[in-house]
């Protein structure tokens, strides 16, 4: 079972592990997720935001309808805080950046997102270096990631974009790294937001597993 870090009358806060999707796929071998297991324990717990299966890290359950309402309006206007811890292929050139790129589905190889800057949506990502580690084939950049938007696979293609994708990426990394890590180095390591009835600001913290 996923690590309840918080828990009261209004809200969940939980660690998922990486692997396990958020919210049940289409077949029947794809029901077991992280909502379906919270959900057992708490029934009126219902998913605010969603991590990609290979992401593992904090996610934000609201405890009936008006909760879920006032969180989901919370991420709209962009009060929730939100951090990751990525470890990418190569070293990053600059130290700390911005990626502005506009991000859409590539129709022909779902659910693959692009850089689409005819149809796409807007997505901006803010970047710190944490460290660079190796050299050559080996070399490889910690890096803590700041989404403004939350486009789908958002993280995942601006890396990519520029020329770093994560290691063990299963849709964008290059084979060889998908063969070698066991799992896709990148974690949601921090989230804040003021409680939505109390009106206290809470944050909390996952050790990056990596």
């Amino acid at each position: 079972m996923p690590t309840v870090l918080h828990l009261d009358d209004d809200l969940l806060v939980v660690d998922k592990p990486a692997g396990l999707l958020s919210v049940p796929a289409r077949g029947a071998d794809r029901q077991d997720c992280l909502a379906a297991r919270i959900q057992a324990l708490h029934a009126d717990a219902l998913i605010v935001h969603r991590l990609d299966a290979p992401t593992s890290g904090l996610v934000l359950f609201a405890r009936g309808l008006e909760m879920l309402r006032r969180m989901s309006l919370a991420f709209e206007q962009r009060t929730v805080g939100k951090q990751y811890v990525a470890v990418v292929h190569g070293h990053l050139a600059l130290d700390e950046g911005e990626i502005d790129l506009p991000l859409g589905e590539d129709a022909a190889n779902r659910p693959r997102q692009i850089v689409d800057h005819l149809h796409g949506r807007r997505a901006l990502t803010r970047y710190r270096v944490l460290a660079r580690m190796g050299e050559g084939a080996e070399a490889c950049t910690r890096v803590a990631l700041k989404p403004v938007t939350g486009r789908a696979h958002q993280l995942r293609v601006h890396l990519l974009a520029l020329g770093h994708p994560i290691l063990g990426d299963p849709l964008y990394a290059p084979p060889a790294s998908v063969a070698h890590f066991v799992r896709m180095h990148l974690h949601a390591t921090h989230i804040a937001f003021i409680h939505p009835r109390t009106r206290v600001p809470l944050q909390f913290e996952s050790p990056v597993p990596f």
